[in-house]
């Protein structure tokens, strides 16, 4: 059994495990400890199959993302924001798709945004359909040696995975014929054959993309068997002359050598005579001239779309006018940001919400478009025109800083927003400003590495920028912290929308019990009721799968307080009185 049998073997054990904790674990939502449970045995499996079969992947930039991927998993455990659970999930895909750089031969430190997307791309067309490959290629069924019980088992085996799906289709259509027939079997096996049905489809599924997964992480980029080792001297005829070549080799001295035309000449050769060889090579390959590499992902570049590059003149026109556009922009919210919140207000024919809702989107999404727009432009330009890399580097700078100050009036709507002359925050204008934030700290980066001429850094510093940037707002607490601001513009006399705020994450009850008291009577009814009915619901849904710590804690919360949520319609004067309780009970 040759080593890539045995690979693939292990592959498929640790596979079938996995697919088993994914059907168990990861059908049970809302999902909490199982996302967690799962990462951790498929880092685990991951991280000792790289180990024992391929130890030379295990980089310290593989344990890096591996750690990480086991952080943002246990996020699921930590909050309960539906947007931090979106957010985590892409995380980890992600992360899943930058450890498969190193099977195409690209540094994952120093690969760029594009490379990152072909790694997400290629991890996922391996975990379809590498299984395949994986089964039919890779495992040399031949070679495996069984007898005695063992063979007969596996004929069994085989038997019964080939019949299976025969007797479900057939046993299907005779109970849809008959009744009694259906009956009979439902009482006979007392099994529901949906659940069954499902659990089978989740296995099958699990198993098929982690094996393809893992297949891809150990084989891709692994030839299948070793490369013959060429000869110092080219041999003129097809490999089943190598007989010949040694033959001359070791009786005449004479070696038959390929000149660039391709005609074949016979050079003699003293075949103790080293240096000669020497020589002979390097004429020959000076004659053939310089070799040129072979391509690869990690080396691509705009030569793959000739016509398309960027010179100084198109440089110059491209981001010239829409510098000049971002300088129109800029002159108009200069005095804005400048004038403070009185020449906002005092400007005649110019209503304050208007100015804030209309602009603070808009200027995210132009924030988020400058981003890629520069890194390809600077991806186009042509590498041998100096004059064409000093122009963008000019015209990038200015165009960032053009951007920082149209971030900070973007920053200013947001103020509008949700300041005490605002409407308050909300998770669609909360979310969007920690992604400017991300977005500041990339441009800075971008900056540093990018127009210094070290690209190859830039996409490795962003992702793990983003990383920071999303563990800082699970800290954060967003839906807790959304629904403190409210309460404090609440306070200073703004109206507080007590459905939006009761309807956000479990993260945000404790807080809305905390402060319940301070609501007006229609408020707390509104609160009050959403979070009895949230009460409800979350006893119904317990299971030990789907823990959640934000859930856990609102729950033992909500049954603090439930004789007070529970009053009649939630407004008489005994709920106005009552007094929530701020923590569990022990």
């Amino acid at each position: 059994m040759n080593k890539r049998t045995r690979s693939g073997l292990a592959i498929i054990q640790v596979a079938v495990v996995l697919g088993i904790l994914g059907d168990v674990l990861l059908r049970q939502t809302p999902w909490g400890l199982n996302v967690l449970l799962f990462n951790l045995a498929f880092a685990a499996s991951l991280f000792l199959l790289l180990r024992r079969h391929a130890p030379e992947r295990l980089t310290a930039q593989t344990y890096a993302l591996l750690g990480a991927q086991v952080f943002f998993a246990s996020m699921f455990v930590w909050r309960d924001a539906t947007e931090l659970r979106i957010a985590d999930t892409f995380a980890i895909i992600t992360i899943l798709g930058v450890m498969f750089l190193p099977t195409l031969k690209i540094p994952a430190r120093v690969a760029g945004v594009f490379q990152y997307v072909i790694g997400v791309l290629w991890a996922g067309i391996n975990a379809f359909f590498a299984t395949g490959v994986l089964l039919g290629s890779d495992i040399s069924w031949n070679d495996l040696q069984i007898d005695g019980r063992k063979k007969y088992f596996v004929s069994v085996a085989r038997g019964v995975l080939i019949a299976a799906p025969l007797i479900l289709i057939f046993g299907a259509l005779f109970m849809a014929a008959d009744a009694v027939y259906d009956g009979w079997v439902r009482t006979t096996l007392n099994v529901d054959l949906t659940t069954l049905f499902s659990h089978g489809i989740m296995f099958t599924l699990f198993t098929w993309l982690t094996a393809g997964y893992f297949r891809g992480a150990l084989f891709a980029g692994v030839a299948a068997a070793p490369e013959t080792s060429l000869s110092i001297l080219q041999p003129a005829a097809s490999a089943r002359s190598e007989s010949k070549v040694d033959r001359f080799r070791a009786e005449s001295g004479e070696y038959p050598v390929v000149l660039p035309d391709g005609k074949t000449v016979v050079e003699h050769i003293n075949t103790t005579d080293e240096h000669a060889a020497g020589e002979l090579q390097s004429e020959a390959s000076e004659a053939a001239g310089p070799k040129q590499p072979a391509w690869s992902w990690a080396n691509i570049d705009n030569s793959i779309v000739p016509g398309f590059t960027l010179g100084p003149v198109e440089v110059g026109v491209i981001l010239g006018l829409v510098n000049l556009l971002f300088i129109s922009f800029v002159i108009f919210q200069v005095p804005y940001l400048f004038g403070g919140m009185e020449m906002v207000q005092n400007t005649p024919d110019f209503k304050l919400a208007e100015y804030a809702r209309r602009g603070f989107g808009e200027l995210v999404t132009v924030a988020a478009l400058v981003l890629p727009m520069l890194l390809v432009s600077h991806w186009l330009l042509k590498k041998e025109s100096s004059a064409a890399i000093k122009l963008f580097r000019v015209l990038a700078g200015i165009q960032i800083a053009l951007l920082f100050v149209i971030m900070a009036s973007a920053v200013q709507r947001l103020v509008l927003l949700t300041g005490n002359l605002g409407y308050g925050m909300t998770t669609v204008r909360l979310y969007p400003m920690i992604f400017m934030i991300w977005l500041a700290i990339v441009f800075v980066w971008f900056a540093a590495t990018v127009l210094r001429g070290a690209r190859q850094h830039f996409a490795w510093g962003a992702l793990w920028s983003a990383f920071l940037i999303l563990g800082a707002t699970h800290i954060l607490n967003p839906d807790a912290f959304i629904v403190k601001t409210n309460i404090a513009l609440m306070q200073q006399g703004r109206d507080f929308d007590a459905f939006y705020n009761s309807s956000l994450s479990d993260d945000a009850i404790p807080v809305l019990l905390e402060n319940l008291s301070l609501m007006s009577l229609d408020d707390r009814c509104e609160v009050g009721s959403g979070l009895h009915y949230r009460y409800r619901q979350l006893g119904k849904s317990f299971d030990v799968r789907s823990y959640n710590r934000s859930s856990g804690n609102a729950y033992r919360l909500l049954v603090a307080n439930d004789p007070m949520l529970h009053q009649t319609d939630g407004c008489d004067e005994s709920f106005k009185n009552d007094k929530p309780a701020t923590s569990p009970p022990e």
